[in-house]
């Protein structure tokens, strides 16, 4: 069974490690008061952890460095859907438009010379209230039709025993 590529705009990242979505309320407390509610979301944030492997491991660590490069100003020039919708992050966990990339560290060491890790964190900068709410819709389609399928992963086949107690 393989793993499906985490979009990066048109950049496909086909051995991602790990994803993490932060996102919340920031919480205020009321003037006066022992309680505290919350006021507005908080900025949405992706962090993505991949290796880039093969004979096109260069060329994709060019494309995602031209993205990290597009600011809001140039995003017309990249691309007429940047001007939009920013760039869509697009996994089996989330579709999130309007999305900046904010930090990128590429690194390559001695022990894996033929591959490079990637660290990308993106930050949610909407662009419109529409292109948001179109994100929120395509993220809620991608979690009705996961739920939807109900595909579970194969049972391990190694036996399942209790670990020593604590």
């Amino acid at each position: 069974m393989t793993n499906p590529p985490v979009l990066v705009g048109a950049v496909p990242l086909l051995h991602v490690q790990s994803m993490s979505i932060s996102q919340g309320y920031r919480i205020e407390r009321i003037m006066g008061s022992r309680w505290s509610q919350a006021t507005q979301p908080t900025v949405k944030t992706i962090a993505i952890e991949a290796i880039l492997i093969g004979p096109d491991r260069l060329l994709v660590k060019k494309a995602l460095e031209a993205m990290a490069l597009t600011s809001r100003a140039l995003a017309a020039a990249a691309g007429p859907l940047l001007a939009v919708a920013g760039i869509p992050v697009v996994s089996g966990l989330t579709i999130s438009l309007d999305m900046q990339i904010t930090d990128l560290r590429i690194t390559q060491s001695t022990t894996k010379r033929e591959a490079l890790d990637v660290s990308l964190s993106l930050q949610h900068v909407p662009r419109s209230n529409l292109s948001a709410l179109a994100g929120e819709a395509a993220d809620m389609a991608l979690a009705a039709g996961t739920a939807a399928s109900r595909a579970a992963p194969p049972p391990s086949p190694g036996p399942r025993s209790p670990g020593p107690p604590l």
